[in-house]
């Protein structure tokens, strides 16, 4: 008989037959494993061809009772013929475990007990135990039960039908016992289904990759040891719940194994002797994001797999808010900054579907594909979106070695948010654009990885979008510009359409366009009517025209991939359709006009009935000298006398000066220096009844209506001035949508802001509208003063306009009033005492305006208040005030 020795229980293989391990030993050290039986009992075994009646719940006493403790062992014996050890063996501070077994009458005393030469010596503990054993049947314990025959339906061999099994199963935590440990990531598990029926099979650790352990073929991968001990140490032999997610191509289960203290899946990462498994995440959803955390945790420690892993820096400025300028394909975006900076986004882990097989023509993109593309188009073009840079996708390198194909050019990789919605989950729920498998070292991808795998195995099982197996028939679509006979059958129906939606497609210069309408299935080339933009060059060899890329720019931020209306009036020789377009509701030749960037065409801006919004909006333009017009004189339109219909000022009238006092009030000036004043007199008074009455009607919560629809340019309402609180009348100028806000004029008093729709009310009622009292601010200028055209000056001649000017009552000469209404005034204060003291004079001395280089044909008629000007404006010059502090800008 051998001394006391002290050892781990690291498994049970029967009732009576203990698995020890030395104390202090390695959990995964096979070598120092030994193998002891309880002496003087034996129990019934566990077999593969079906287990002998009470085998598992012998075997259970022991293993509930004693697997991962510390224990006391004798070797009583050795049997020669097997080398089996055989002996007895204590919990400390406990029982003896055999007393305990026999007690509980799940072993039962050999045959031979104390009868062998070698066990004589212990007649006294064989009698002790033939004593319990006696207790225990007259108890009918254990294996002495009446009531219960023991036998257990267990199923050794993989279920027949694995997919019928999982199906059964699936979702549903199964009380199971893991009877080996394979390797890191996969065990042998014993399901107790029910209390009478058992199945085992391999369970694959879902979620995580372990490196392979030693195998009889094949050596062990680095770690591979290390993981399959992690996992030995922790569950062999451990009651736990296998809940099944699904089946490997090989037809082996996937499943949770969940330890008392959690997902054995997550403490195998964590200690970094496992990889997250791409291939699972369609299964297991969001339940890949606690795996992925935990793995990122080890990374960070560089422990075991990542000892050697190097962390890249993510790069600065990689969140930014900016715009969606252009959607180029379902997978690859242009974005633009404040700046107006443009930048190529390629949608991280999401790829746009691809081709069919008999989809021959590479410039022509598959239904499905613009499906997706108008998907994006639709819910991204022009909004404000919040951009995370993931990471790029390289360019081949030089050694041929990469993961992309040639050519592919280098892009950044991006998470883009619209209202905290992810873009790309979109496009994948709506079954829009297929997820990218990442290498598994990849670590450029969406940080929403999992969740995209496992919205894109919904949507093929709801078989939405491109995973429908009856895709619908692709309608071609009909050039209607291909030729002089289609362009004509196309006219006569859409000339006789008023507002037809319209899409966007192409820009090729300020004012010509490709145009989709969905409705029609028509594409079709567009010109805007009543203007001439500037040509763009259309490659290398060409030149544009001054102002021509600024004109293509314009248009391409303000009208690219948006939804557009038009109105279609002729066809051009080129098979063009002529017209206008709305943008916003908004004529985007008047916009381009606005801006200098296109001149008008008097004829057939005439014969499209827009032809005073847009001389008007080219007025504006050579007055304020923007781009086109910036070096334009008002001799160059006496000149050409361009408009045969009598619009421009016809050389041949004769001027003489004026004489038109009004009492006027500035009440806005812009950065032009353009004015908006109100004459004082019965209007005034009337508008002051008016805003009395205006500010008791909405100063009642019974009138606190908000509107029923967001507004539309052109709309007349009641608007809150954010300064005093107080409503004022407004027409609404430009309204967006999405920010829920609209830019208004106050028609009173001609000043503006942003003002959002709950500060907004319907003005329906009568007595406050237009036609009861017009608008009050009427349009002005100073005559004889050029603001300067740098905009620091510009700023700092407004601001002194205003101060000398605001709130006061002043009286003003109407000089000239132009076609539109524009008042030409010099303006005094009610205590100038002569004509030259007026505030034109004080703007031009203090060097904030100047005397205009070229003269309108009704300014010549007024030379002596010019020379009296002059005068002013040099003295300006001589005292470097204003515009001049850096020497006379006009001797150039």
């Amino acid at each position: 008989m051998s001394s006391s020795m002290a050892a781990v229980v690291k498994s049970v293989l029967s009732g009576d037959t203990l698995v020890l391990l030395p104390k202090g030993a390695p959990p995964g050290d096979a070598s120092k494993e030994q193998l002891l039986s309880l002496a003087f009992v034996t129990a019934p075994r566990l077999k593969r061809e079906g287990d002998e009646p009470f085998a598992f719940s012998s075997r259970e006493f022991l293993r509930r009772n004693l697997v991962g403790r510390e224990i006391k062992y004798t070797v009583l014996y050795t049997v020669p013929t097997t080398s089996r050890e055989y002996g007895l063996a204590v919990v400390p501070n406990g029982p003896s475990i055999v007393e305990y077994a026999v007690a509980e009458g799940w072993v039962k005393i050999r045959d031979d007990a104390g009868k062998r030469e070698e066990q004589s010596q212990h007649g006294e503990l064989v009698e002790k135990l033939k004593a319990l054993e006696s207790k225990a049947r007259l108890e009918y314990k254990g294996i002495w039960s009446q009531s219960d025959n023991g036998n257990i339906d267990i199923n050794n061999e993989a279920p027949s039908d694995p997919n019928a099994f999982l199906q059964k199963w699936k979702g549903k935590k199964i009380e199971a016992v893991i009877e080996r440990v394979i390797a890191g990531d996969r065990v042998a598990a014993r399901l107790l289904l029910t209390p009478k029926e058992h199945q085992q099979i391999v369970v694959l650790v879902a979620g995580i990759k372990a490196p392979q352990s030693k195998r009889p073929d094949a050596p062990a991968e680095e770690f591979g040891e290390e993981a399959k001990s992690f996992i030995e140490s922790r569950l062999l032999q451990r009651t736990v719940n296998v809940e099944l997610v699904g089946l490997s191509p090989q037809n082996q289960f996937i499943g949770h194994v969940i330890h008392p203290r959690g997902s054995i899946a997550e403490f195998i990462l964590l200690d970094g002797l496992a990889r997250c498994f791409d291939q699972h995440s369609s299964m297991l959803g969001a339940g890949m994001t606690a795996l992925r955390e935990q793995e990122a945790k080890a990374k960070a420690k560089r422990i075991n797999l990542w000892k050697d892993l190097v962390v890249r820096a993510k790069p600065a400025g990689s969140g930014f808010d900016c715009i969606v300028s252009r959607i180029q394909t379902a997978d690859t975006i242009w974005v633009r900054n404040k700046a107006g900076a443009e930048r190529k986004l390629g949608l991280s882990s999401v790829r746009s579907p691809p081709r069919p097989a008999d989809h021959r023509d590479p410039k022509v993109p598959s239904h499905w594909q613009a499906e997706a593309k108008e998907f994006l188009r639709k819910k991204l073009i022009g909004k404000h979106v919040s951009v995370t840079i993931d990471g790029k996708r390289a360019p081949p390198k030089s050694d041929g070695k990469t993961s992309v194909p040639e050519g592919f050019e280098e892009r950044e990789m991006a998470t883009v948010m619209l209202n905290n919605k992810n873009v790309a989950l979109e496009l994948i729920e709506n079954g829009l654009a297929t997820v990218v498998h990442h290498r598994r070292d990849d670590e450029d991808r969406s940080p929403i990885w999992d969740t995209l795998k496992a919205a894109e195995g919904t949507a093929i099982e709801e078989q939405k979008g491109m995973h429908n197996p009856k895709a619908p028939a692709t309608k071609p679509i009909v050039d209607a510009s291909e030729s002089e006979q289609k362009a004509k059958a196309h006219l006569s129906y859409l000339s006789r359409q008023k507002r037809t939606p319209a899409v966007v497609d192409f820009i090729a210069s300020g004012s010509r366009f490709k145009l989709l309408i969905p409705k029609e299935n028509v594409r079709l080339t567009f010109v805007l009517s009543g203007i001439r933009a500037p040509r763009t060059a259309r490659n290398a060899s060409e030149k544009s025209e001054p102002f021509g890329p600024e004109a293509l720019e314009f248009t391409s931020r303000r009208a690219h991939q948006r939804d557009v209306e038009i109105d279609v009036e002729a066809i051009d020789k080129a098979n063009g359709f002529i017209g206008t377009m709305y943008v916003n509701r908004e004529n985007m030749a008047k916009l381009l006009v606005e801006e200098g960037l296109a001149q008008v065409h008097a004829y057939s801006a005439e014969q499209s009935g827009h032809g005073p919004e847009l001389f008007a909006a080219e007025k504006s333009a050579k007055e304020a000298r923007k781009n086109l017009w910036q070096n334009w004189t008002p001799d160059q339109d006496e000149e050409t006398a361009r408009e045969p219909s009598g619009v421009a000022e016809d050389a041949n009238v004769t001027y003489t000066k004026k004489q038109d006092y009004k009492d006027v009030v500035v009440t806005n000036a812009d950065e032009t220096g353009r004015l908006k004043v109100q004459l004082v007199g019965s209007g005034t008074d009337q508008l002051e009844k008016l805003m009395a009455d205006f500010r008791i009607f909405h100063s009642s919560k019974s009138n606190d209506t908000p509107l029923s629809a967001p507004p539309k340019v052109g709309d007349i309402i009641a608007a809150k001035f954010s300064e005093d609180g107080s409503f004022y009348r407004a027409r609404v100028r430009r309204v967006d949508r999405d920010a829920k806000k609209a830019d208004v004029l106050y028609i009173d008093y001609g000043n503006s802001e942003s003002v959002p729709f709950t500060s907004m009310r319907p003005l329906t009622q009568t007595q406050f509208s237009t036609t009861k009292l017009k608008p009050q601010a009427v349009d002005a200028v100073l005559s004889f003063c050029q603001f300067p055209g740098s905009d620091m000056y510009a700023q700092e001649a407004i601001d002194y306009l205003l101060q000398i000017t605001g709130d006061k009552q002043l009286v003003g000469n109407v000089d000239f009033t132009d076609k539109d209404g524009t008042m030409s005034l010099t303006l005094f204060k009610g205590e100038s005492k002569s004509a030259e003291d007026s505030i034109n004079a004080a703007m031009i001395q203090e060097g904030l305006c100047m005397v205009p280089r070229k003269l309108k044909a009704w300014e010549r008629a007024y030379n002596d208040k010019l020379d009296q000007l002059r005068v002013k404006e040099q003295e300006a010059k001589d005292q470097r005030r204003g515009m001049w502090e850096y020497g006379d800008l006009t001797e150039d």
